[in-house]
């Protein structure tokens, strides 16, 4: 009976990690245009000191705001790529613990991650701002594939 109930809170668990992870990206996409601007750039204005300490690069701290502007926009996307990534992982491992396995569980989940990709786009429209963009959902679509595979392979 043990092994039963433990079956089911692992279950459990695992979805509500997937949840979790939902709501997360529900709650970045849900920052008016701004609001979302202003994180990224303060993200990317991290990165780039961070990076700067480890490598010389040679930026006067009049030029940070340079730097910056230049580099977030790749940041932003790898940003999507990488809570994708993370959903993936999650979305994955929900679905082996449920008992899906094999091709079935690494095409539920894609498939999973891309309709969750698709649908957060279309919140994006309804938030000042913001619009939808269907080079982020195949960015995102990456991202979850690439999460998928890797704990794939590292499950085998």
């Amino acid at each position: 009976m043990d092994v039963f109930k433990n079956k089911k809170m692992m279950v459990i668990f695992s979805w509500a990690m997937v949840v979790f992870w939902m709501l997360f990206i529900f709650a970045l996409s849900a920052q008016p245009a701004t609001e979302s601007g202003n994180l990224s750039k303060r993200v990317t204005e991290v990165i780039i000191k961070a990076v700067g300490r480890l490598v010389s690069l040679d930026i006067e701290t009049d030029n940070t705001k340079d730097v910056v502007s230049k580099f977030d926009h790749i940041v932003r996307k790898c940003a999507h790529g990488a809570v994708y990534f993370i959903l993936g992982i999650l979305t994955m491992n929900a679905f082996i613990t449920t008992g899906v396995k094999g091709y079935r569980a690494f095409v539920f989940s894609f498939l999973f991650c891309v309709i969750y990709a698709i649908s957060d786009e279309i919140h994006q429209l309804f938030v000042p701002g913001r619009g939808a963009q269907a080079v982020d959902v195949l960015i995102d679509s990456i991202g979850a594939f690439v999460g998928i595979g890797l704990y794939s392979l590292l499950m085998r």
